[in-house]
């Protein structure tokens, strides 16, 4: 089984999360931006399905470039009930292979591309969902994790 990399990213309160901080099932996505149409879509739908996936038993962590401080904005604003993980360097999304040329409105660019991860508590991925549609994704988890 594929192992998820290792890490260490600070949470929007500068806590350090690492997967030493993996308990049980853990849902970590990757998304381009705060505060854009998409990701915020995928973010209050997170939102709206944290007690279906508590229930599951599932902690959820958002991961971007963006910084604490936009990170606690986006959450602010949003009223967010997971944390959001700093990767400014783009390190860990890099490793993953979710970091890199993209094209969006006739334009190329490097960003990251909308994927998410079921981990559980030792690394394994147990599942690497691709080509992520943010308003139908919480629903296409809680289906896995409940089958899973």
């Amino acid at each position: 089984m594929e192992k998820f990399p290792k890490f260490e990213l600070e949470n929007q309160n500068g806590e350090i999360v690492s997967n030493d901080s993996l308990k049980g099932r853990t849902v970590i996505y990757f998304y381009p931006k705060d505060n854009t149409p998409g990701c915020t879509t995928q973010a209050c739908d997170m939102r709206d399905s944290m007690a279906d996936l508590n229930e599951l038993g599932v902690t959820v962590y958002g991961v971007s470039g963006d910084s604490r401080k936009k990170h606690q904005n986006f959450i602010e604003k949003h009223g967010l009930n997971f944390d959001l993980l700093v990767d400014e360097d783009f390190k860990l999304s890099s490793e993953l292979g979710v970091y890199g040329p993209k094209k969006a409105f006739g334009k190329e660019f490097d960003g990251i591309t909308r994927t998410t991860f079921v981990v559980d508590e030792d690394s394994n991925i147990l599942k690497r969902f691709d080509k992520v549609k943010a308003s139908e994704h919480a629903e296409e988890l809680k289906k896995f994790l409940k089958e899973g």
